[in-house]
């Protein structure tokens, strides 16, 4: 009888340890899943974020991703939610492809593979084209996360809420969507490729509303001259003082602020000698020709023209001026716009010692600076 009872006991021993041993394989696949699906993730999102056409550009690396989903196919665990994230995935670079049929089979496949699962929610909102129904998609599966504390997709929701509502011109909500997003709990890649539209947001934030021509405007990367006065004349007060509020042309109004030394005749602000040559109104603004602009209106709507020379005054005199600004000489002509301008915090040295004058300035951020002097 005891021998049975041993018999038994050894057994039941035998039993658990094989149990054990079957659980640490089974976690140990869904380990390196999970390492594979991560993978995938990391190579996936920076495309969709590039958007449509600039990743269908980067045809290698859509190729090099399709191979690579090809392979985890081929080797794919049985474990059903695997299987519905993969193909999820497999959908959202068909979209990239422009495949959106075989995109919208994949996402069918993998909701009855996996229902609910983030990848297959992602791929059913990108799906959807008009902004409007997206954003409703969107809202509605972040009801459904918020009653589960501590579930998954909060991140990716909030992604796709950025993406849409900087779609729709509602350039604050998306910045503030994209920071919700930072904040949860998303793998770091989200934050390198989306940071940027983030900051673009957070930058038109002050357009909200604004007009088709403005926005036009505003989703460049350059301006010139003539785009500016236009920018000007349609978002601010700023050039009452010429208009006074008569319907000016743009061209007339070029002239005139060049007559009166609004617009200089060169941006490079290593002259000594202004040329005779007057600027042309299709000519790139650069970041010293805006200091210049921004700082001429804002000493006329100051009245007070002072400005145009205090910090010449205090920096540019004596045997050796000194400017604190590392490329821009004290003596140049630029110097006061400039430091007037990094002072006052309109504009920034992007590297905390230089002005880089001769860097193109954007629509959006001529504007933001604009706005805060018509207030």
């Amino acid at each position: 009888m005891k021998k049975f009872i041993l018999f038994l006991f050894l057994l039941a021993a035998i039993f658990s340890s094989c149990t054990t041993i079957r659980d640490i394989i089974v976690e140990e696949n869904k380990s390196q899943s999970n390492i594979n699906l991560s993978v995938l993730e990391t190579a996936v999102v920076p495309l969709e974020a590039a958007g449509g056409n600039e990743a269908r550009k980067r045809q290698n690396d859509i190729t090099a991703v399709r191979r690579t989903i090809t392979a985890m196919e081929k080797e794919a665990s049985a474990e059903a939610d695997y299987k519905g994230k993969l193909t999820a995935w497999s959908g959202r670079l068909a979209i990239l492809e422009g495949r959106y049929s075989d995109a919208q089979r994949l996402y069918r496949q993998s909701n009855s593979e996996s229902p609910g699962n983030i990848p297959a929610v992602i791929l059913n909102i990108r799906l959807e084209g008009d902004p409007s129904k997206r954003l409703e998609i969107i809202e509605r599966e972040l009801a459904v996360i918020r009653q589960r504390p501590g579930a998954d997709g909060l991140g990716e929701l909030n992604i796709e809420k950025g993406r849409t509502l900087f779609e729709m011109n509602r350039f604050s909500e998306s910045a503030g969507a994209f920071d919700t997003a930072f904040s949860s709990r998303l793998d770091k890649i989200y934050r390198e490729s989306y940071e940027s539209s983030r900051n673009r947001a957070w930058e038109l934030r002050n357009t909200d509303g604004a007009g088709a021509g403005t926005m036009n405007l505003l989703s460049r990367e350059r301006i010139n001259w003539s785009e500016c006065i236009t920018l000007v004349k349609n978002e601010t007060q700023l050039l009452r003082f010429i208009t006074g509020g008569r319907n000016i042309s743009d061209t007339e109004l070029f002239n005139r602020l060049v007559e009166r030394a609004f617009i200089p005749y060169t941006q490079d602000i290593t002259i000594s000698n202004w040329p005779n040559a007057k600027p042309k109104a299709d000519e790139v603004v650069t970041r010293s020709g805006a200091a210049w602009f921004i700082w001429r209106l804002y000493a006329e709507a100051r009245g007070d023209r002072a400005l145009l020379t205090r910090y010449s005054a205090r920096y540019a005199t004596g045997a050796n001026p000194r400017s604190p600004i590392a490329d821009v000489p004290a003596l140049s002509p630029f110097f006061d716009s400039i430091l007037g301008c990094v002072e006052t915090e309109f504009m920034s040295l992007p590297d905390s010692r230089n002005f880089r004058p001769s860097q193109i300035i954007r629509a959006a951020e001529l504007l933001t600076i604009l706005k805060r002097i018509d207030n």
